[in-house]
């Protein structure tokens, strides 16, 4: 990705980056401001209301590297997937953002786990099973 892009909307630089998990794509701006976090135009506590875990997960990139996330306002627009798989998608963009604002980042984040894109889906269902793999109870007689 390249430099830091600008625009008029946000009138500074943000950087930008992409995260996903199952079926769930978050597209994150990471910019300098006041600490907010803001998901499909709605804070981050609002949108993720039902769950103090969730909010925390959040915070994982800035706590790892010890950087006030106060010090930073988050722009996400997610789609797909359950409220699990979206923070974990933004967790991961917000990661890769603050890798794009500094190299330097990298090591520290990828020994916390917390670059590393969580490959997993949902396996399909298959023609005449009753799920992915279960199958009708097997009788002999």
């Amino acid at each position: 990705m390249a430099d830091a892009v600008k625009t008029p909307a946000s009138k500074g630089h943000y950087y930008y980056a992409l995260g996903r998990r199952k079926s769930a794509t978050a597209r994150v701006r990471l910019m300098t401001g006041k600490g907010s976090i803001v998901i499909n135009d709605k804070p981050a506590a609002e949108y993720f209301a039902d769950s103090k875990q969730l909010l925390s997960e959040l915070q994982k990139p800035f706590a790892v590297l010890e950087l006030p996330a106060a010090g930073f306002d988050v722009t996400v627009v997610v789609s797909g997937g359950g409220h699990a798989g979206q923070v974990d998608a933004i967790r991961l963009g917000i990661a890769k953002a603050l890798v794009e604002k500094d190299e330097n980042y990298k090591a520290t984040l990828r020994r916390a786990e917390l670059l590393g894109r969580d490959s997993r889906e949902r396996e399909r269902k298959k023609f005449g099973l009753k799920g992915a793999r279960k199958q009708r109870q097997f009788t002999k007689r």
